[in-house]
Formats: C-alpha cells, sequence, structure tokens
C-alpha cells in the first residue's frame, strides 16, 4: 500500500512539472504586474481637398487648360505618402484649446501682475489698497496652480500623419473653392486639413497660374505659387509647380529649440508662449525667427531673438544677473513710532533704510499711533553703492469715500452755470441799455430817460454778478481741485549722498 502511494506521489510531481514547463513564464508570474497601455496616436491622417481652378480669365477655347492643371496635380500629389507636423500644427490638433489654455494663462498671470503694479496710480484709500493687492496676490497663486495642472493634460498626436486627397478628389470631382471668409467652413465641410485653390489667366498669350494652400490649423493660407508656361510645356511647367508643392505639403523639416535658464525657477517664454520653468526641453518650431523671453523674481529679466534654421537644434543657455541693490532712508521730522509699509509689507518704524533693487519705482505708506498717515512715490537710486534720503510729514488723512469730491464738484458746476447765466442776463440787459439810449438820441422823452436809467442799473447789476460768479466759480474749481487730489500719492523727490 505504501509502495502504491509512493507511487502515485511521484506521478503527480511529473506530471506537474510538465505542466510548469508547458505553460509561459508571463502566465505563472502574471501575478503583481502592472500591464503597460500604449496610447495610440491622434490624427493620424492629413487630408487635401483640391478645388476646381478658376479659369475666368482665359478665352473659352483654353478652358480645358485649368481642368489638366488640377488633375495633373492631383496624380502627382498622391504620390505623398505622409506628412511631417511642426509644433504649431501638431499644437492644434493635440486639442487647440489646451495649448491656448497655456499661453491665456500665462498672459493672464502677465496682466494680473500688470494690474498689481498699477495699484499704485489708482489714488485709493490705503485699506481698499491692501484689500485689493491680497486679492490680486491671491488671483496670481490661483493662476500659477491652474498653469501648473494644465502642463499635464498633453494627448498623444501623430507627428507624421499619412497624406490622403479627399474621396471626391480621387473620383475626379473638383468642388468650386469657398469665397473669401469661408474656408474654415469649407474645410470642415469637406472634411479635410487643407485646401488648394488655383486660377488660370492668360497672359501674352502664355498661362499664369497661381496656386494658394490654406490650411485649417493656422485659418490661413501658408503657401502661394506661381509660374507662367506657354501651352507646349504644360507638363513641365506642372511638374515643376508640383514638385514645389510636393515639399510643402509633406512638411518640412521643423528647427528645434532649447533653453537652459538659470536660476532653475526661471519662468522661459517662447513667441510669447510658456515653454518651461529653467529648463526648457528641445520642441519643434517652424524655421524662421524666434523670440524667447527668460525672467525671475530678483533677477534682470533679458529678451532673446534668433534665428531657427530647418533640422537644426538651436540651444540657448541665459544667466540672469541679480538685481542690483540700493540704500534709500526714510525719515520723519519730530515724529516717532511711524510704521513704515512696502506696498502692503510692513518693514519698520521710521527712520530706517530701505534695501531696494536700483532704479526701480517704489512706493511706501507711513501710519502713525494718532491716526495720522502718508505715501509717496519715488525712484530708488540708478547705481549701487548710492543712497538717498526721504523726508516725509504725516497728516490726519481726509474721511475716505468720494462724496466730498462729489459734493465740491457739484458745487463747481453750480458755480459754473451761474456765471453763464449771469453772463447772459448782463448781456441781454446791456444791449436793452444801448438800443434805449441810441433811441435817447433821436428823442430825449422823459419816459425813455427814466427807463434807460433804469436799465442801466440793471445792467450794471448784472455786470457786478458776473464778477462775483466769475470770483466764485474760481474758488470752487480750485476747492474741487484740491478736494479731488488731496489724497492723491506724491512723487517724492530725494536727496542723494554716497
Amino acid at each position: 500500500m505504501e509502495k502504491n502511494s509512493i507511487v502515485i506521489r511521484n506521478a503527480l510531481f511529473v506530471i506537474f512539472v510538465i505542466v510548469c514547463f508547458s505553460l509561459p513564464a508571463s502566465s505563472l508570474f502574471a501575478k503583481g504586474k502592472t500591464e503597460t497601455v500604449e496610447q495610440t496616436p491622434l490624427n493620424s491622417e492629413w487630408t487635401l481637398c483640391v478645388t476646381d481652378f478658376d479659369i475666368s480669365g482665359i478665352p473659352a477655347a483654353g478652358n480645358v487648360i485649368g481642368s489638366v492643371i488640377s488633375r495633373s496635380l492631383v496624380n502627382i500629389l498622391k504620390t505623398v505618402s505622409y506628412r511631417i507636423r511642426v509644433s504649431p500644427e501638431y499644437a492644434f490638433y493635440e486639442g487647440y484649446a489646451w495649448n491656448r489654455a497655456m499661453t491665456e494663462t500665462a498672459k493672464k498671470i502677465a496682466a494680473k501682475q500688470d494690474e498689481r503694479s498699477l495699484l499704485l496710480y489708482r489714488g485709493e484709500p490705503d485699506w481698499k489698497y491692501r484689500q485689493n493687492l491680497k486679492k490680486i496676490d491671491a488671483d496670481i497663486a490661483k493662476l500659477r496652480e491652474e498653469l501648473a495642472a494644465k502642463e499635464a493634460e498633453q494627448p498623444l498626436i501623430s507627428v507624421e500623419p499619412a497624406f490622403a486627397m479627399t474621396q471626391g478628389n480621387r473620383d475626379g470631382t473638383f468642388p468650386p473653392p469657398p469665397p473669401e471668409g469661408g474656408e474654415y467652413r469649407f474645410c470642415k465641410t469637406q472634411n479635410a486639413d487643407a485646401f488648394l485653390a488655383g486660377s488660370v489667366r492668360e497672359y501674352h498669350g502664355r498661362y499664369y497660374v497661381v496656386l494658394r494652400l490654406y490650411a485649417l490649423y493656422t485659418r490661413s493660407f501658408i503657401y502661394e505659387d506661381t509660374i507662367i508656361f506657354s501651352a507646349d510645356d504644360t507638363a513641365a511647367a506642372v511638374e515643376e509647380i508640383a514638385g514645389r508643392l510636393t515639399a510643402v505639403l509633406a512638411g518640412s523639416r521643423p528647427a528645434a529649440i532649447a533653453v537652459h535658464a538659470n536660476p532653475p525657477d526661471s519662468l522661459v517664454l517662447i513667441n510669447q508662449t510658456f515653454a518651461g520653468r529653467g529648463e526648457a526641453q528641445a520642441k519643434d518650431y517652424p524655421p524662421g525667427k524666434a523670440v524667447v523671453a527668460v525672467s525671475a523674481e530678483g533677477f534682470q529679466p533679458e529678451t532673446i531673438e534668433t534665428e531657427l534654421k530647418p533640422g537644426e537644434l538651436t540651444e540657448i543657455a541665459v544667466m540672469l544677473a541679480p538685481l542690483l541693490y540700493s540704500d534709500v532712508n526714510v525719515a520723519i521730522p519730530g515724529k516717532s513710532g511711524i510704521s513704515v509699509y512696502q506696498g502692503a509689507l510692513y518693514v519698520g518704524e521710521a527712520p530706517l533704510t530701505l534695501r531696494l533693487p536700483i532704479n526701480q519705482l517704489e512706493y511706501i505708506s507711513l501710519y502713525g499711533p494718532g491716526g495720522e498717515a502718508a505715501t509717496a512715490v519715488f525712484t530708488s537710486p540708478d547705481m549701487p553703492g548710492l543712497s538717498s534720503s526721504i523726508s516725509l510729514q504725516t497728516k490726519i488723512p481726509p474721511p475716505s469715500g468720494q462724496k466730498r469730491v462729489n459734493r465740491a464738484r457739484s458745487w463747481y458746476y453750480w458755480a459754473w452755470g451761474g456765471t453763464w447765466i449771469t453772463g447772459i442776463a448782463a448781456w441781454v440787459t446791456y444791449g436793452i441799455y444801448s438800443s434805449q439810449n441810441a433811441a435817447l438820441a433821436q428823442n430825449p422823452n422823459p419816459e425813455l430817460i427814466v427807463s434807460a436809467q433804469r436799465t442801466y442799473y440793471i445792467s450794471m447789476g448784472t455786470i457786478v454778478l458776473v464778477g462775483a460768479a466769475v470770483a466764485y466759480e474760481i474758488f470752487q474749481m480750485a476747492r474741487y481741485l484740491y478736494t479731488a487730489t488731496e489724497d492723491a500719492t506724491p512723487v517724492v523727490k530725494q536727496g542723494k549722498s554716497q
């Protein structure tokens, strides 16, 4: 019995070994392994539509030339197998909204930073300035988070899509070209990424052909070519112009640019589009001019313009120079315990020395324990090592709000209106008096004399009123100007010293 059990156990072991070796290793060790899903590139085909050529510029006997050229072009273009996409086209097809969102978010950050700087010149109360500054800083932080989130959203698009003609072109059908302004809709209707339009006209016994290529991703004509030939040279001319067009449709070799910036957190923009921070990895761009802008907090920003060449990688290394600083001494003669704020940041009590970047516009506000305050805008020294001094006087600020200004403006308008009314009254009464006085020279009637004297006194009274109204208007105008600018931030001149 024991011998039979041993035989059975050995037989089972042999079967187990055979089964193990017969199974693939992946099935034995699949547990715990994460399978990598390969992402399929989108938009793997690029479609062109050739439209019917405009032949209205040639005689009826030569109308066939348009059909010959269009059909010959289609036959030659069928030899194009694929197209190389450059970055702008790639960005359009990877969901142009993503690329635009990145650019728009970067521009929103720049706009918010500009808005932050312009707060200095609004003349708002200090509490409102600090409130708006805090809100804008929060908006900038939120936009930076949004920018970081947008960077992670990158769909995969085919870099070399297959080239194809529309089904209508393959069947020998050429639709009429769209009217001006309808090009984008025409591409959508034809399910095409681009269309080719052409015109043929007579030119001193020869044919003058113009070709124009409209691309969906640019919403504009990206290529135009012309050729003049005789009827006998039609085949050679079509082959020549088709060769140039084929090179465009296949896609020219893109250029590439990489930026290495220091410090590592530098913001890099290429052609006003966000490209990265510190290290902008090599990325395809169309050949031509490119503008690289690099900036970082505490450093001088730099802008570099370069020419990108097809098939070449352009590497740019930028090392931002740190901002240079100078000293500005702030003093309040005869007072102590005055708090000093640089923008919305508390920096200490006067007298104190501020270390600021050279040749920068700065804004400070001061607050005393008794409610007195002062504000000032000034430019820091334009050379490192120089120092300057600012002496300010604090005072109790006027009540906040626009009621005082509105009231002063209203009084000024009333005074201005009164000047016009009294002026017109003086002009009318003086005119009446002048007419009566002229009549007295012809007829010295006692009643007319009394009336003329009465009118004279009235006229003199209105003239006196005009003078009083003008003086009152000047007073109210001065009052209105003073009230409107009373709490405006002054631009302070500094005393310089070594």
